[in-house]
Parts: structure tokens; C-alpha cells; sequence
């Protein structure tokens, strides 16, 4: 057993193990992090199987990005387990039922093609794969990848616009009234008398 196998299996056992504690931690925050410890697990093990560009991918939307911002939201809102898990129970049976057709229908495909996986392909030392893909991605599907990038920049826009709301109960500032601002306009100058302190008063009120 050589030495990228043992690492394959303790990344696998590890990426079970924290799959299982995504569902089962109390925590909204402990969950977050298991499940980023498993997109960590999941890219070393794509960077086994030589898929390098799948692991930085990964590594930089998922984790970098999408379970930071998970965790920021989670951490702001405060999330009560006890609310989320009130009627969980009721749709337990229903959630064993897909899990199981899920896992049949994988190991259905993994039996069916078990026997027909072939060697693996010969690449050169030098080969880089990131860049083969890079290439691909801009020379041959050029217009695939536009129209993701339109579909995404659409969906961002419309998430955008969707949340925006104008609120009358907060007070927005103007920066080109705020520099325009002169003293004059904000600050008052008023010339007071200044009163002498009565002593006859002061006496009295000493007085038992």
C-alpha cells in the first residue's frame, strides 16, 4: 500500500466524519465549520486525483467564500437550533426514504461501471492541468463560459435589486451636502452678558 493511499483513506475517513457532524452538531456554528472541513477534505482528495483546478475551485469559492459567508450570517443572526429542529421530526421518514434511494441509485451506477473503468490516461510530466483547462474554457467553449458569466451577472443583479428596499426610519448621508457645509451654517455665536452672583441670596440660604 503505497503512501497516497493510506492519505487517500484517512481523507476519506476524516470527510465522513465530518459529513456526519454537519447533520448532527447542535450548533449552527460547529456545523459550518465541520462542513468546511469537509470541502478542505473533499479538495485534497481531488488534488490526489490529480484534479487540481476541481481542488482550487473549490477551495477558493466554497471555502474562501461561500462557508465564510455561511458562517458570518449564522454567527449575526444568532440561529436557534430549537426553531429550526421543531417539526424535523415529521419529515424524518420522508428524508430516510430519498437518502435510500440516493445511496441505491449510487451504487447501482458505481456496480454498473465498476467493471468497465479502464487505465488511466498517460500524461507527461510536464503536463499542467489548469491550464489545459483554461484553454478549453477560452478557446473551445468561449461562448459557454459568456453565457454563464451573463446568467451569473443577471442572478446577482436581480438578488440585488429583490433585497433592496428603502427604509423611511433611516437617515442617509449625503456626501456632496457634507462638504459643502460651512461653519456658519452649523455653528451659532451668542453673545450673553455675564450676571454678578447675588451675595445677599448666598447668605440666606447659608443660614440654619
Amino acid at each position: 500500500m503505497t503512501f497516497a493511499t493510506i492519505l487517500f483513506y484517512i481523507l476519506a475517513i476524516v470527510l465522513v466524519i465530518s459529513a456526519l457532524r454537519v447533520i448532527t452538531a447542535k450548533s449552527p456554528v460547529t456545523a459550518v465549520l465541520f462542513l468546511i472541513l469537509g470541502f478542505a477534505n473533499a479538495a485534497m482528495i481531488w488534488v490526489l486525483l490529480g484534479a487540481e483546478f476541481l481542488a482550487l475551485l473549490l477551495t477558493v469559492v466554497y471555502v474562501g467564500a461561500v462557508m465564510v459567508l455561511f458562517l458570518f450570517v449564522v454567527m449575526m443572526l444568532d440561529v436557534k437550533m430549537e426553531v429550526l429542529r421543531a417539526g424535523s421530526r415529521a419529515y424524518l421518514p420522508l428524508g430516510f426514504a430519498i437518502g435510500l434511494v440516493m445511496v441505491i441509485e449510487m451504487a447501482f451506477v458505481l456496480s454498473q461501471s465498476w467493471g468497465d473503468v479502464g487505465p488511466a490516461a498517460q500524461m507527461p510530466a510536464d503536463f499542467n492541468n489548469p491550464r489545459a483547462l483554461g484553454e478549453l474554457m477560452y478557446t473551445q467553449y468561449v461562448y459557454a463560459v459568456e453565457i454563464g458569466a451573463v446568467i451569473l451577472l443577471v442572478g446577482m443583479i436581480a438578488a440585488i435589486s429583490l433585497t433592496l428596499r428603502r427604509r423611511k426610519d433611516v437617515r442617509y448621508n449625503d456626501p456632496s451636502a457634507a462638504v459643502k457645509v460651512r461653519a456658519k451654517d452649523r455653528v451659532r455665536l451668542v453673545s450673553m452678558p455675564s450676571q454678578a452672583p447675588d451675595l445677599n441670596l448666598e447668605v440666606e440660604e447659608k443660614q440654619p
